[in-house]
């Protein structure tokens, strides 16, 4: 649910762009994933479902991280029209936002102001039993403690 925004980027001349170390991370802020699950079941591969246009809310605060301990343990909620969903803590996270960074910086040119998504907490609707899915009117909220909260109103897709 947090995102991580870089700050700056280095060339090594041997492996290309790579990003420096904790101090690349200019912030922290929400970034909500919302994913198309009927698109992300067509194939063994989720990107699909997480790639569409005005599904991936972020903000509405960017924080450094000196001001939040550098996301070491941040209560991380979402909830669904007030029923509480998903609900963990930042250092239950298998990688930290810079150890994230640091990987995907090895794969791909990272630029100033990228936005990357650090990992979700169990409890996804789709991993439920029965599967539990937005429903246009219901309000997602997030919230990620030294980051505020980030409010969505769900609305129906548009036809064409």
């Amino acid at each position: 649910m947090a995102g991580v925004l870089l700050d700056q980027v280095e060339q090594d001349p041997l492996q290309g762009w790579r990003v420096g170390t904790v101090p690349a991370l200019t912030g922290l802020a929400h970034l909500v994933e919302i994913v198309g699950s009927d698109w992300q079941r067509r194939t063994l591969q989720w990107l699909q479902g997480k790639m569409f246009e005005h599904s991936t809310p972020a903000g509405p605060y960017l924080v450094t991280p000196d001001e939040v301990g550098h996301a070491a343990d941040l209560e991380v909620r979402c909830e669904v029209d007030g029923a509480v969903m998903q609900q963990s803590r930042t250092s239950d996270l298998l990688f930290s936002p810079a150890e994230i960074v640091a990987y995907a910086s090895q794969a791909i040119t990272l630029k100033p102001g990228d936005l990357i998504a650090t990992g979700t907490p169990g409890g996804v609707g789709n991993a439920r039993k029965p599967p539990v899915y937005l429903q246009p009117g219901q309000v997602l909220r997030t919230w990620i403690e030294g980051l505020g909260e980030c409010v969505n109103l769900c609305v129906a897709e548009k036809a064409g």
